[in-house]
């Protein structure tokens, strides 16, 4: 089936984009790696030559001061790109990527994606909409750091983390992360980190068990909805 028709298809049926399909029938140079739980993907100061797209896992994107200090600033999951940096000229990894969990990695290059983009109409309005909902969440980030408690920081990431609002069901499990990387995330350390967990836990908000995968419950949003 060729892209166009594929395309039409889809339209046609009213289904969502699906950039994952699109990438499999576009006929774009690619690659496909596959990691391990907190195995590297790309360092900060390395050469920007690909973009990269989600198929299964999650990647954490984090910025290394030059005092040796970490900040997260993003944790993506299946279905999102990364790495886009180098299409707007960017020659070196302002930040580094590692895998959350096992994750499976696509890889075009940059040239390739440039002129997908450019001949591909669903293909560039889905990457756009990704990057203008990933500039909203940057920006509620920013505001969530200024004006929350850790408590409520920890609450929203949390929440995000399980995808709240994307499924109806009332637990939803949180992919395997550590309180170094939860404190990362929300500007605190891993000591209010662990306090804040066991609370929400002793509430009912969560469900905690050391290495397990943390289960949320919808009720933790209350943590942010109160004043």
């Amino acid at each position: 089936m060729s892209v166009g028709r594929g395309s039409r298809v889809s339209q046609r049926r009213g289904a969502a984009f699906n950039a994952q399909a699109f990438l499999d029938s576009a006929l774009v140079a690619k690659s496909v790696t596959s990691y391990a739980r907190g195995e590297s993907i790309f360092a900060q100061g390395d050469a920007s030559l690909h973009v990269m797209y989600i198929q299964s896992g999650g990647v954490k994107l984090s910025v290394v001061s030059k005092h040796g200090k970490e900040a997260v600033v993003a944790m993506l999951g299946p279905g999102d790109f990364f790495g886009e940096g180098c299409l707007a000229g960017q020659k070196f990894r302002m930040g580094s990527a590692s895998a959350v969990t096992p994750s499976t990695i696509l890889f075009v290059d940059k040239a390739k994606m440039v002129a997908l983009l450019h001949q591909q109409h669903a293909m560039s309005d889905r990457f756009i909409s990704h990057m203008l909902t990933r500039n909203i969440r940057i920006e509620e980030d920013l505001i969530d750091q200024l004006f929350n408690s850790a408590e409520k920081r920890l609450a929203r990431t949390l929440l995000l983390l399980a995808r709240y609002g994307k499924q109806d069901k009332p637990i939803r499990a949180v992919p395997p992360i550590s309180q170094e990387t939860l404190a990362g995330i929300i500007g605190t350390t891993r000591s209010r980190v662990n306090f804040f967990l066991n609370k929400f836990k002793k509430l009912g908000f969560i469900e905690y068990d050391g290495d397990k995968p943390l289960k949320i419950n919808n009720s933790l949003l209350g943590v942010i909805l109160h004043d």
